[in-house]
């Protein structure tokens, strides 16, 4: 516990502290990883569910093998690591919040400045018709029913604002999670092993701006030994963080 009250003070004393976060941080939530030991890689073909041509072939695919967890996070609960993130941005604590996650449990969180990277179901829109978007609630409603969320100017099945296998990054959340992470004089490195680019690059651009990275992940990453601070536990972690922002809630 010294340690986390070490973590603590680090974050409250940083000028420009941001947060990494990947699959590790919701798996608190009841959603699996990807890559983990028990990730849904290890069942699904994720290339072709996630695959750009093979949706434009048959969107079918993707609708019947993402429904059970894409189209369900809306009766998922936000975690102590999606609060705690929360309360610290609040609190003036954490400048940006960069995901690889696509599953808007930050924002449920109570996180305003969530980057997503990897983009985002919250939107699906036509890939033929400009203009042409409707809502998560509104597709899920849909997805729920075994049905598809079709356009309604040319009954084409829409796309979900997810980054697909043959698809570039959303430009802008790429030059906004570069540039906090330039920024960055300590980075929270949560929930990823750091495998997936150009997102585990992130972390590289705080160390070489002489930033510190702090990281927590229940599996080792390639920059474990760059680490200013390591933590394996997530709960436990965000469990006394929580505890600790609380007390300074007290006092003030």
């Amino acid at each position: 516990m010294e340690d986390i009250n070490k973590l603590f003070s680090l974050i409250q004393e940083s000028k420009y502290p941001v947060a990494l976060t990947g699959a590790g941080v919701s798996t608190l939530s009841g959603i699996r990883d990807f890559r983990g030991k028990n990730g849904l890689y290890n069942e699904m073909d994720a290339e072709k569910i996630f695959s750009l041509e093979y949706f434009e072939k048959d969107p079918s695919f993707y609708y019947n093998q993402a429904g059970s967890f894409i189209y369900n996070i809306d009766e998922k609960e936000a975690s102590i690591v999606h609060i705690v993130l929360g309360e610290l941005e609040q609190l003036g604590f954490l400048k940006a919040l960069i995901t690889q996650n696509i599953d808007l449990l930050h924002q449920k969180g109570g996180s305003k400045n969530v980057i997503e990277i990897h983009g985002s179901p919250a939107v699906h829109y036509c890939l033929r018709c400009a203009g042409i978007k409707v809502s998560y609630e509104e597709a899920a409603t849909v997805v729920k029913k075994g049905e598809m969320p079709k356009c309604p100017k040319c009954d084409r099945v829409l796309k979900p604002a997810i980054t697909f296998f043959g698809e570039a990054l959303p430009t802008q959340a790429l030059k906004q999670s570069v540039t906090h992470s330039q920024e960055a004089d300590l980075m929270l490195v949560l929930g990823t092993s750091l495998t997936v680019h150009p997102a585990a690059s992130m972390p590289n651009y705080t160390l070489r701006n002489s930033g510190k990275i702090v990281i927590v992940n229940n599996m080792p990453t390639p920059l474990d030994d760059m680490a200013f601070m390591r933590f394996d536990d997530l709960g436990t972690v965000f469990e006394e963080l929580q505890r600790l922002i609380v007390g300074r809630q007290k006092k003030f």
